[in-house]
C-alpha cells in the first residue's frame, strides 16, 4: 500500500521501506499510515543535507527572511489543517491545539525578524602595544547539518523551534517527527517547499529508533537538537559527535507564599497542572504551600480542578484530554498507586477510561515516590505543606531536574532570593511554571538538559563564531 504520508527527502515526498499506523489517543481508531525511512534513505538524506551546506550558507539574509515569511503565510492559510491534525494525532484539546498553531506562526515570525539584526560583531583587539590599528570582525556562520528530534506533545511548535532557527541561519536540518503524531512536521515540510526553500534546507524522516540513532550521532551532524525524555537525551549525548542541545523536561514546582493572591494562584496552577492531560515539560507537578495559607489554597485549588473539562479533545470545553496512549495512562495510575501505598493522601482521583485519566491531586507524598521525584507527564499534582519560605526553597531544589519554577508573592525580596537560590532555568512570578514565550531563552539545568531554545538563542546554538583579524 501507499501510505497516507510520505517521507520528505531531497525535496521530494517519497515512499519508505515500510509504514506505521497512527492512532487517535482519544478512541484508538487508525488515522492513517506513515512511511518509515530505511537506513539507506537516512544516509541519502544526510548526504544530501551535507552537500547543500555551502549553498544554504551563502544564501542571502533577504532570501532566508522571504522563505520564513512565506511559511508564516502558509501556516495562516492552513491553520485549520494543522489544528485538526494536532487534535486527532496528539489528542490535544482543540483550544490548546489552536494556541500551539498560533505560537508556531509567532516562532517563524520571530525568526524572520531576527534576520534584520543577527550576524556578528566587531571586537576591539587593539589592547596592547603593537596591536594599534588592529580590528577583529566576528561573524556567525552555520555550524553544519542539524538533526532535530521532535516530541508528540507539541508536534508543530517544538518542531518549529528547530526548523525556524535553522532556516534563519542557513543550516540544513533533518527532522525526525514523533511517531505518535508525525503529520504536523510533514505538513510543515510541504510549506517549506512551497515557500521556495532549497531542497536540502528541511528534510522530514519518520523512522524507527534503529534508523534515527545512527543518523543523529553521525559525525556529519554538527548540531543535535533533542526534545524528549532524560533517559534518551543523555544516551544520545554520550554518542553524538557534534554540539548537543537537550530539552528534557522536569517536575516543575510552584511556591505559594502567605501574601499570594490565593484564588488567582489556584486558577493558574490548576490549568498549568492539567492542560493537555499534564503532557507538558513545564507542567505544574509540585505545589509547595506555606502553612499560613495552606487551607485556603487547597480549598481554592480543588474548586478550580473540579471545574476543568475532561474528555474528548475535539470538545471546546475540554482541558484534560487523553494521554498519548493507554500504556501511559496505566503508568500514571501505577505511579499514583505506589504513592498511595506509601502513605499519600488522595484529594481528587477519578476512574481512568482508556487513555483518559481525570485530574489527580495528592498530598503527604514521600519525596522519593515517582510522582514527586520523576517527571510524571500526566494529570497528577502533588501538594506539599511547608513551615517557611526557607523550607519551600529547599523543597523546590529537592529534585534532579531544574527546568522552570513558579513563585506566587508580591514581595520583591522573596522574588530576588528565589531567583538567586532556585536551581532552575527560569523562574515565573505570579503565573504557572508552564508559562513560555517563544522569544525567551528556554531550557533547564541539572537533568533538565543543556542549551536553550527560543528563536534567537537557538540561532546562536546552530551557528559558530568565525573571527577575521585585520591589521
Amino acid at each position: 500500500m501507499v501510505p497516507d504520508r510520505l517521507l520528505l527527502v531531497g525535496g521530494h515526498f517519497v515512499e519508505g521501506e515500510s509504514f506505521a499506523e497512527v492512532r487517535a489517543p482519544w478512541d484508538g481508531r487508525v488515522l492513517g499510515h506513515v512511511a518509515q525511512a530505511s537506513p539507506a534513505q537516512a544516509e541519502q538524506a544526510l548526504a544530501f543535507a551535507t552537500s547543500r551546506r555551502p549553498v544554504l550558507a551563502s544564501t542571502s539574509a533577504g532570501k532566508r527572511r522571504q522563505v520564513l515569511q512565506h511559511i508564516v503565510e502558509g501556516l495562516e492559510r492552513r491553520r485549520v489543517d494543522f489544528i485538526d491534525t494536532i487534535v486527532h494525532e496528539a489528542g490535544k484539546p482543540v483550544s490548546a491545539a489552536r494556541a500551539e498553531v498560533a505560537r508556531a506562526i509567532e516562532t517563524f515570525t520571530l525568526a524572520a525578524a531576527e534576520l534584520s539584526r543577527f550576524g556578528g560583531e566587531t571586537v576591539p583587539v587593539d589592547l596592547f602595544p603593537g596591536a594599534e590599528g588592529t580590528t577583529a570582525e566576528v561573524r556567525r556562520v552555520p555550524a553544519g547539518v542539524v538533526m532535530g528530534l521532535v516530541p508528540f506533545n507539541f508536534p508543530l511548535n517544538l518542531g518549529a523551534h528547530k526548523v525556524a532557527p535553522a532556516l534563519a541561519v542557513g543550516a540544513p536540518i533533518i527532522i525526525k517527527p514523533p511517531p505518535q503524531a508525525p503529520s504536523a512536521m510533514l505538513l510543515l515540510g510541504e510549506l517549506v517547499l512551497e515557500a521556495g526553500a532549497d531542497a536540502g534546507a528541511v528534510q522530514v524522516l519518520p523512522c524507527s529508533v534503529d534508523v534515527a540513532e545512527p543518523l543523529a550521532t553521525d559525525a556529519r551532524v554538527r548540531v543535535l537538537s533533542f526534545t524528549g525524555s532524560a533517559k534518551v537525551g543523555w544516551h544520545l549525548k554520550a554518542k553524538a559527535r557534534g554540539k548537543v542541545l537537550l530539552e528534557l523536561g522536569g517536575n516543575a514546582a510552584a511556591i505559594v507564599r502567605p501574601d499570594a493572591q490565593v484564588d488567582a494562584a489556584a486558577k493558574k496552577l490548576a490549568l498549568g497542572a492539567f492542560v493537555n492531560a499534564g503532557q507538558v515539560c513545564i507542567k505544574v507537578q509540585r505545589i509547595v504551600v506555606e502553612a499560613p495559607v495552606w487551607e485556603r489554597f487547597v480549598e481554592a485549588f480543588l474548586r478550580e480542578v473540579d471545574r476543568l473539562g475532561v474528555g474528548n479533545p475535539a470538545d471546546e470545553a475540554t482541558v484534560v484530554g487523553p494521554l498519548i496512549d493507554e500504556a501511559n495512562a496505566r503508568r500514571v495510575d501505577a505511579w499514583v498507586d505506589e504513592a498511595v501505598a506509601r502513605g499519600a493522601t488522595v484529594l481528587r482521583r477519578g476512574t481512568r477510561a482508556g487513555a483518559v485519566v481525570p485530574p489527580i491531586v495528592l498530598t503527604d507524598v514521600p519525596r522519593d515516590a515517582a510522582v514527586y521525584a520523576e517527571e510524571v507527564f500526566g494529570p497528577v499534582v502533588v501538594l506539599e505543606r511547608v513551615a517557611s519560605f526557607d523550607d519551600a526553597l529547599v523543597a523546590v531544589n529537592a529534585s534532579r531536574y531544574g527546568l522552570q519554577a513558579a513563585l506566587f508573592t508580591n514581595e520583591l525580596s522573596a522574588v530576588r532570593r528565589a531567583f538567586a537560590e532556585l536551581e532552575v532555568g527560569g523562574l515565573v512570578v505570579n503565573d504557572a511554571p508552564s508559562f513560555r514565550s517563544d522569544n525567551m531563552p528556554y531550557g533547564g539545568v541539572k537533568d533538565s538538559g543543556l542549551g536553550r531554545e527560543g528563536v534567537r538563542y537557538a540561532m546562536h546554538d546552530f551557528t559558530e563564531e568565525r573571527v577575521l583579524v585585520l591589521r
